[in-house]
């Protein structure tokens, strides 16, 4: 089956981000490349960028969240865009309740999570970083595509 992972950009403050995503998820980072990195003569990158994350990646249980800064001369990421939410499924209630209270930490909670009218125990909000999140449990929820 194949695997969904979330690739999200940042206007030079990915490295920020992930290390807050990898303080609410744990784990250790598959990789951090830099675009001085690159083996490319002329690379297409400003000297000031050489330190910005070309590519980051954070493994959460059989996924991995991706990201990168986009370089200047490739515009502005619009922080404040209605962007795809990631979503999130919980184990339990508990771990619902440590992801949603870590990752919502600073940003804005949109929907407090809660029981949902549909019958699972769900939260949405906005990050620090402007990332859209939603965390869900299902108690109902056994693995299979529904």
């Amino acid at each position: 089956m194949a695997l969904i992972n979330p690739y999200i950009n940042f206007n030079g403050n990915a490295e920020e981000a992930f290390n807050f995503y990898k303080s609410v998820f744990g784990g250790a980072f598959l990789r951090v490349m830099r675009y001085k990195d690159l083996s490319v003569p002329g690379a297409p990158y400003a000297e000031k960028e050489a330190d910005k994350v070309m590519h980051i990646a954070l493994p959460i249980g059989k996924n991995i969240l991706m990201g990168n800064d986009v370089p200047e001369s490739m515009g502005r990421v619009n922080e404040n865009e209605n962007r795809s939410k990631i979503s999130i499924s919980a184990a339990s209630k508990e771990e619902a309740d440590s992801l949603f209270n870590g990752l919502s930490a600073g940003g804005k909670v949109e929907f407090p999570i809660g029981d949902s009218p549909w019958g699972s125990y769900f939260g949405m909000f906005r990050d620090k970083y402007g990332i859209e999140w939603m965390v869900d449990f299902d108690p109902n929820y056994k693995g299979e595509m529904v």
